[in-house]
């Protein structure tokens, strides 16, 4: 069972880095509808507030508690976030509230005195974790199946909405973990993680390849690439899990592939704010997949024993 500690510093950053995933989530869904479906218009936008009331008392009690190493890894903000979300307000007209990037960026990971009244509040955040994510879930469902239906149009491809209901998912999922303190141990799970990230990363390479003009055909082919690549270790990763041997080769390369992808991702977010890149692509979207990717390399670390 987990220690009082581990409980709430394993929650605080699990919350930091996905309920900021969920509202950006809900921004995108926001975004993507035509002015006829003005009430799921609404509905993002107010799943979009709650995750950010959520993200506001989830940052409130985490300094000195959530650790250096997360607060450096790039999860929870990156060198880019507040920029982007600042011209994503900008080309959208919709609000985002940059205060959470500013207030996460000045936590600290210094070990800080811990309370009893810290495992009440945490054990009150993942219930409302959970109850949002329910709420959330729901809504993505709806708007997938409406979309297949031809009973919507959106802006968003229908993968996307399938990528982010099974980010939700997993989010709950954990979550659920951990409120039963439950130990989650990662380098046992490293395939079945593997397998989930690298198809994440496959479909980003897949969104971004599709987002971009026509023109940059050198990043097209780029993109075309890492989709290709993961892929396979996709499919790599879920036969090391089938089989239960663990197998680092996979885990070395996904690495390695993964590293590649962050670098490219990086390169394209600043080149999008920088107004170099030809694309759709909103600032925000491309910050928001190179958080992913940092989250993934994270646990890619901890996957790896130390010997190699």
């Amino acid at each position: 069972m987990l220690s009082r500690f581990e409980f709430s510093r394993q929650s605080l950053e699990l919350h930091l880095f996905f309920a900021r995933i969920m509202k950006e989530h809900a921004f995108f869904l926001e975004a993507g509808f035509t002015p006829r479906d003005v009430k799921f218009t609404k509905k993002a936008d107010e799943l979009k507030k709650a995750f950010e009331e959520f993200l506001c008392d989830v940052i409130a009690i985490s300094d000195g508690i959530v650790s250096q190493d997360f607060l450096s890894s790039g999860q929870a903000f990156t060198e880019y976030t507040l920029e982007a979300e600042k011209a994503t307000e900008f080309y959208s007209g919709i609000s985002l509230d940059t205060k959470l990037t500013k207030a996460v960026s000045e936590l600290s990971g210094l070990p800080g005195r811990y309370n009893q009244m810290l495992d009440r509040k945490v054990m009150e955040l993942n219930r409302r974790a959970i109850w949002l994510l329910d709420d959330i879930i729901q809504f993505k469902k709806t708007i997938l199946n409406d979309v297949l239906a031809c009973k919507m149009f959106t802006l968003n491809y229908p993968l996307l909405i399938e990528h982010i209901m099974r980010e939700a998912k997993l989010y709950q999922h954990l979550v659920r973990r951990l409120q039963a303190r439950e130990v989650i141990n990662p380098r046992r799970e490293a395939f079945e993680q593997e397998a989930f990230w690298n198809r994440i990363m496959a479909e980003h390479a897949k969104f971004i390849r599709g987002l971009l003009d026509p023109t940059e055909e050198e990043l097209i082919q780029t993109a075309h690439n890492f989709g290709k690549e993961f892929d396979k270790l996709t499919a790599e990763a879920k036969i090391a899990s089938e089989r239960s041997r663990p197998n680092i080769d996979v885990t070395l390369e996904s690495i390695r592939a993964t590293e590649n992808i962050r670098d490219f991702k990086a390169q394209g977010t600043e080149g999008i704010l920088d107004c170099q890149i030809r694309s759709i692509i909103l600032p925000l979207l491309g910050d928001h997949t190179l958080r992913e990717a940092n989250h993934y390399l994270f646990l890619l670390r901890i996957f790896t024993p130390r010997s190699y």
